[in-house]
């Protein structure tokens, strides 16, 4: 059994990642507790994060894009090694995880879905870029639509992946949908969430097709992460 815990804002969509746990291997958790909001006191966050670790969760992923970037990638990195000493355990982010969800698809050029104001929606395109990610398109708040209609109206055609920070929104049910719309990776906030926290609990090859390109099953291939200093060309399985 791998059990990824989340930290979640109470208001965001905890259905999705009850879907993503039904559809990945049948020995894989998705926990999560949640907390008031990105502005919650770490010693709040920290308090569940230990919730977490003592319901058997491998790693902890804060599941908030907004929270996790506003500050910048620096800030993004000192609060997730500032949740993973408090928990004892691996920690990330949504926004961290959106940066090597990126590679991982092996895309260096993305559009942004972003339903934020679109300050908020600048500011995540500012913290893609100092990943090393190219963010092409217009960066403004996009309507809530659909997804797949989403996806439509923010790609570019130079565009290697799609990107839907939103942890708020329920986007799994049409992930393959919105895939098939733009005719590459979409990458979305509760779907990278999940991902991240699988990576940092080194669970391998976890899998579903209905999870869109990111859970694919693929052999091992190249997968470049920010801050990697291994020569071009190492393979991470």
């Amino acid at each position: 059994m791998t059990t990824v815990g989340l930290l979640r804002p109470e208001s965001h969509a905890e259905d999705d990642y009850r879907r993503i746990e039904t559809l990945l291997d049948s020995d894989i958790r998705v926990d999560s507790v949640a907390y008031a909001g990105p502005g919650e006191a770490p010693e709040r966050l920290a308090a569940g994060a230990e919730q977490l670790r003592l319901a058997g969760a491998e790693a902890v992923v804060w599941a908030s894009a907004g929270a996790s970037f506003v500050q910048g990638w620096e800030a993004a990195h000192e609060q997730a090694r500032s949740l993973a000493l408090a928990a004892g355990l691996p920690a990330s982010s949504t926004s961290i995880g959106f940066a090597h969800a990126v590679r991982a698809v092996g895309a260096t050029r993305v559009a942004v879905a972003g339903t934020y104001p679109e300050d908020i929606t600048e500011g995540f395109s500012r913290f893609l870029e100092a990943a090393g990610i190219e963010v092409l398109g217009p960066r403004r708040a996009f309507q809530a639509l659909p997804l797949p209609e989403l996806v439509r109206v923010a790609d570019d055609t130079r565009a290697e992946a799609v990107l839907v920070p939103d942890t708020a929104l329920a986007t799994v049910a049409d992930l393959m949908e919105a895939e098939a719309a733009v005719g590459k990776p979409v990458l979305t906030g509760t779907q990278v969430t999940v991902w991240e926290g699988l990576r940092l609990a080194e669970r391998r090859g976890a899998w579903a097709e209905e999870l869109g390109r990111l859970f694919a099953r693929t052999e091992p291939r190249e997968v470049w992460e920010p801050g990697d200093t291994g020569e071009p060309g190492e393979v991470r399985e």
